[in-house]
C-alpha cells in the first residue's frame, strides 16, 4: 500500500478554504514548498507571510517563489513563528484564512537547528487569535527525529485544550502505523455557537 503524503493531505484541506485575496501565513518557511503554495491560491490580490529563524529557508523560499513569478505577494521574515503578533500587521488579526507549519529541521539543512516544543506553542497561541472564522491551519509534526516526539505530545496537548465552540481540530494519521510517523494536525475555525436563546 503506498504511503500518503501528509503534505498534499494538508495542501488539499487548504485548498477548498483559500482563494483569490485571501491571506495566509507559512510558519515555517523550509525549502518554500509550502509557501509557493499558498502564494498561488491567494494571487492576484492576497498576501501570503512566511517566517523563518535560517536565512538559507528565506534564501531557498525567494529563488522558488521568483522563479514562479510570486514575489510580489510574500512578506518574509527571519524571525520566529512565536513573533506573528507583532509581525503581522494588527489590521489583519482575526483575519488570517490559512495558516502552515511544518515543524522539525530544515530539508538538507543543519539537523541540529529543529523547531522547538516552547516556541511552536507559543507560535500555536498566537495563530489561534490571528485564524480568520472558517479559516484552516495544519501543522505537521514529525515524532520519529530527536525532540520531535516530545514538541508532537505538546502540539496534541495544545489542540486537545482548544475551546470545541470555536475551533474544529483533528489528527490525521500517515498510513504507517509506527509511533514514528507523521502526524498532521488540523485545526478550523467556526463562528462561536450561541447556546442561548
Amino acid at each position: 500500500m503506498k504511503g500518503i503524503s501528509l503534505v498534499n493531505v494538508a495542501h488539499d484541506l487548504i485548498r477548498h478554504r483559500l482563494s483569490d485575496g485571501h491571506i495566509a501565513i507559512d510558519a515555517t518557511l523550509g525549502n518554500g514548498h509550502d509557501t509557493v503554495f499558498l502564494a498561488q491560491c491567494v494571487a492576484p490580490n492576497g498576501h501570503v507571510y512566511g517566517f523563518d529563524i535560517q536565512q538559507a529557508a528565506i534564501d531557498a523560499t525567494l529563488e522558488k517563489c521568483q522563479k514562479q513569478r510570486l514575489l510580489p505577494y510574500l512578506t518574509l521574515f527571519h524571525a520566529s513563528h512565536a513573533d506573528m503578533a507583532k509581525k503581522i500587521p494588527t489590521y489583519l488579526h482575526g483575519k488570517i484564512n490559512a495558516i502552515m507549519f511544518n515543524l522539525g529541521y530544515l530539508p538538507g539543512g543543519d539537523k541540529q537547528l529543529i523547531t522547538q516544543a516552547s516556541s511552536t506553542l507559543a507560535a500555536l497561541a498566537v495563530a489561534s487569535h490571528l485564524l480568520s472564522v472558517n479559516g484552516i491551519m495544519t501543522i505537521l509534526a514529525y515524532p520519529g527525529h530527536l525532540g520531535g516526539d516530545l514538541e508532537t505530545e505538546a502540539v496534541k496537548q495544545w489542540i486537545g485544550q482548544l475551546e470545541p465552540n470555536q475551533f474544529a481540530a483533528h489528527v490525521i494519521d500517515s498510513t504507517n502505523a509506527h509511533t514514528s510517523a507523521p502526524r498532521l494536525f488540523v485545526v478550523a475555525r467556526h463562528s462561536v455557537i450561541n447556546h442561548r436563546s
